[in-house]
């Protein structure tokens, strides 16, 4: 039987970008925009569609019309925005409930970045449900762990991606499988600590590996990356 590290290690190799990436996408974003885009980024990918072809084009069209012309520079100004108006840009009206409900709460906690990041810090997975961010409808536990990674947050969120890859790792290093999220959050981080990466490593390692056409993502999307 392999060693836990020696399997994931093969996986990390396909995509050694991905740390350099990682660190870069940890680093505080520069601009008083930037938190408003963190909460358009997780309302939109909380609907499931393609990160990459779908999610990163829109952000950006409404970094380019709203945020940086500073229309909607801070999360007060997200919550307050016209619904109508930016669906002009993305037409689910669960996804921008969702990004004004989040900018909502956070705007009233006090300084953007400061409330942000106080929150995914404080944030308690076990108890997600019962935190102001978790009851908001249309936020799960993936949505929840995706916005508490961008505040900061040494983590993995459980979406179907990710859980499919490192289950399929488990599996190799012959460990049952696991279904829950709070359990699956724990055991990823588990095995990212023990085997030497951070677990938000482990994560974008996920869907970086995907293949899409003759391309794994990694490659096809290098370029757009670097930006995100």
């Amino acid at each position: 039987m392999p060693a836990l590290k020696d399997v994931l290690d093969i996986y990390m190799k396909k995509v050694r970008e991905s740390k350099r990436f990682v660190t870069d996408a940890s680093k505080p974003r520069d601009g008083a925009e930037a938190f408003v885009l963190m909460v358009v980024d997780a309302a939109f990918t909380s609907i499931g569609l393609n990160y990459f072809t779908a999610v990163v084009p829109k952000v950006e069209e409404f970094s380019r019309r709203f945020a940086e012309t500073g229309k909607m520079s801070k999360l007060e100004d997200l919550a307050k925005a016209d619904m109508e108006e930016m669906k002009a840009i993305w037409r689910n009206e669960r996804s921008w409930m969702v990004a004004k409900s989040v900018a909502s709460y956070l705007s009233t906690q006090g300084d953007d970045r400061l409330a942000f990041r106080a929150w995914a810090e404080q944030a308690n997975l076990e108890k997600w449900r019962k935190d102001p961010i978790g009851m908001i409808k249309g936020v799960g536990v993936a949505t929840f762990q995706y916005l508490r990674m961008m505040g900061g947050v040494d983590t993995v969120m459980p979406d179907k991606i990710v859980k499919r890859v490192i289950n399929t790792i488990l599996e190799e290093f012959g460990h049952p499988q696991m279904d829950n999220d709070i359990d699956f959050v724990k055991k990823a981080e588990w095995i990212a600590h023990e085997c030497g990466y951070k677990p938000i490593e482990l994560c974008w390692m996920t869907w970086l590996i995907q293949p899409e056409g003759k391309m794994m993502r990694m490659k096809k999307y290098s370029r757009m990356i670097s930006k995100i």
